[in-house]
């Protein structure tokens, strides 16, 4: 029994040693911090989907205008495009005389650039579309709106997920940036950490990023295959 006891105080000691040796892998981090991570990634996870879904909401209008009124369309993209090739730095310092240091600020700068992702995905699934199909279902007799939302955005559902997962990813690896403002969720951490040197802090702030953007991944990936049923047995 003192022979299992000096192993369990050994190990107990190599446990803590990771914090003392400043370790890049440090489970003794995870334990003593776990409410602190769980709260920066519940953040991190709240800005990124709501950020998306205003982007979503926002991005779907907007490609029907530009699909409907053909001499809009270059402006709409042209001025997503150009908003996205602003760096996150200046483009949340420049919002800053209008929303303040506030989670707002990196919400609507998240959502700004997800519009470029998100307009660009929902035309070139409408324009995907094939003209047959069209034409049979204006045969069929369905309206310019009910050929919309019956026909042509069922089809175009693939492309509309593939943008809408390319801009969710995205949006998890800028929502860090939002730390300039003190609403940066994970990002927040790994910037204490980096200013501190502090390792393990670093690296599980780190993974946890990339862990959300693999599940909202994986999320929206089977969303897909639900609306989709027809296609399960392509889907790799």
């Amino acid at each position: 029994m003192i022979g299992r006891a000096l192993i369990g105080g050994h190990a107990q000691t190599v446990a803590d040693d990771c914090l003392v040796r400043n370790a890049w892998v440090c489970p003794e981090y995870v334990r003593t911090r776990a409410d602190e991570l769980t709260a920066a990634t519940v953040e991190h996870l709240r800005i990124t989907i709501i950020s998306v879904i205003i982007g979503a909401l926002l991005a779907l209008p907007l490609a029907l205008v530009a699909r409907r009124i053909h001499r809009l369309r270059a402006t709409i993209l042209g001025t997503a495009t150009a908003i996205y090739t602003i760096p996150s730095l200046a483009l949340f310092s420049l919002l800053l005389p209008f929303t303040g240091l506030t989670e707002t600020t990196v919400i609507v700068g998240l959502v700004l650039y997800s519009l470029t992702v998100l307009v660009r995905a929902v035309l070139a699934g409408l324009d995907g579309v094939p003209e047959e199909v069209r034409g049979a279902g204006r045969g069929m007799g369905y309206s310019p709106n009910g050929l919309l939302w019956r026909v042509e955005m069922p089809l175009a559902l693939p492309v509309l997920i593939g943008g809408l997962r390319i801009a969710t990813v995205s949006t998890v690896a800028l929502t860090t940036i939002g730390t300039i403002v003190g609403s940066g969720g994970l990002g927040d951490l790994i910037q204490t950490g980096l200013q501190s040197n502090f390792k393990a802090q670093v690296l599980t702030a780190s993974v946890l990023c990339v862990v959300i953007a693999l599940v909202l991944d994986v999320v929206l990936l089977g969303t897909q295959r639900f609306l989709m049923p027809w296609r399960r047995g392509g889907v790799a």
